[in-house]
């Protein structure tokens, strides 16, 4: 038999939250709406099984007693299963609830990037599992109700003898005719079938803040499937992917952006309107100024995340050389080279940081 702890990917020392992280990854994976096949199935009841143990106390303490003992013939059949076995003990006790915790859902959404700086509130259409209206998730038609099991009287067990080296034996196992539930639905719900949940579209308002970054992952408590039998939704992971934009990047908090200046505005100075995303924006760009000179507005970027404020929108100065000229425009730069003809071409000590010169607005 499988061990648990290879199933679920953990070490014998995993904490209770690590053994759910490992098994809700998995039945992500597996679960058989994701993974139909007969392998996917399989895998998914022995994870199902590994984490309905390792997550209980008391049946993780017996297991482990049992996995770390060698009993009879060299298998792994230790006081765990001394003890399952000729007294009953480490399983449930009791009948078992129909109902159960649904699965995990996972979304992506895809933003811009000026729905990253204010923030955005998406409509989006979930296909999952939600509650049967029909039967209210009790699972049975309308005007039933589910009976006590006549095999086990409600118990969920039943017990049996069988003979061992020491005497007959009276074990308890969970009851074949109603799975341990204790009751029978004598007429399951037309709609879902008897499981209390049906497959449905269904609309969510999701509210994303300003300031996420590609990659990041939202989680959403209660906002997954509805579980069998009525059981407690699951979560909702929602993925956050952001389109490049044509004209703006990021850095950090910080908005970037590229403006083209011709040769005599730079040499000149202008003042110029630019598009950002709070609209149109007045910008001085001073004589002088030269090819990687930063721009700096503040105030301009994107919305924190965490605390208040913006990020600056930084604004990189690209000088644009003509390639082309006209016999008038070649003779003034003739003109103009013969004024300036004082000044030298030559290699220059590199100074500037990795950012560039930068001026704050």
């Amino acid at each position: 038999m499988a061990d648990h702890y290879e199933v679920l990917g953990v070490s014998r020392q995993a904490t209770t939250d690590e053994i759910k992280k490992a098994y809700r990854k998995l039945a992500r994976e597996l679960h058989p709406d994701v993974n139909p096949s007969d392998e996917g199935q399989e895998r998914f009841k022995l994870v199902t099984h590994a984490y309905e143990v390792l997550s209980d106390e008391n049946q993780r303490r017996n297991y482990d007693m049992g996995g770390q003992n060698q009993g009879f013939g060299g298998s792994n059949f230790g006081f765990g299963d001394i003890f399952d076995t000729f007294f009953g003990g480490g399983g449930q006790r009791g009948p078992r609830s129909r109902a159960e915790h649904g699965q995990d859902a996972l979304l992506k959404v895809e933003l811009t990037l000026q729905e990253v700086t204010f923030g955005v509130a998406k409509s989006l259409e979930i296909d999952t599992a939600v509650l049967c209206t029909t039967c209210n998730g009790t699972t049975c038609r309308p005007g039933t109700s589910p009976k006590t099991c006549d095999i086990c009287r409600g118990s969920g067990q039943v017990q049996r003898e069988v003979r061992s080296l020491l005497g007959n034996i009276v074990t308890s196992q969970p009851c074949n005719a109603c799975k341990g539930y204790g009751q029978v639905i004598p007429e399951p719900c037309l709609d879902c079938r008897g499981q209390g949940r049906v497959r449905a579209r269904r609309n969510l308002d999701l509210n994303i803040p300003a300031g996420v970054e590609d990659g990041l992952r939202l989680q959403l408590a209660g906002q997954g499937e509805v579980g069998f039998g009525g059981g407690p939704n699951g979560d909702l992971y929602v993925d956050i992917l952001v389109k490049n934009d044509e004209v703006f990047g990021r850095r950090s908090d910080d908005l970037t952006c590229t403006l083209e200046v011709p040769l005599h505005d730079a040499a000149l100075g202008r003042h110029t309107t630019i598009e950002t995303f709070d609209g149109p924006l007045e910008l001085a760009v001073e004589a002088g100024v030269q090819t990687g000179d930063v721009i700096t507005i503040k105030g301009k970027g994107i919305t924190h995340l965490r605390g208040s404020g913006r990020g600056d929108l930084l604004v990189t100065i690209q000088v644009l050389t003509p390639s082309k000229l006209d016999s008038k425009e070649r003779e003034l730069f003739r003109q103009l080279a013969d004024l300036r003809k004082n000044d030298k071409i030559g290699l220059k000590r590199h100074t500037t940081g990795f950012f560039g010169k930068s001026k704050k607005r």
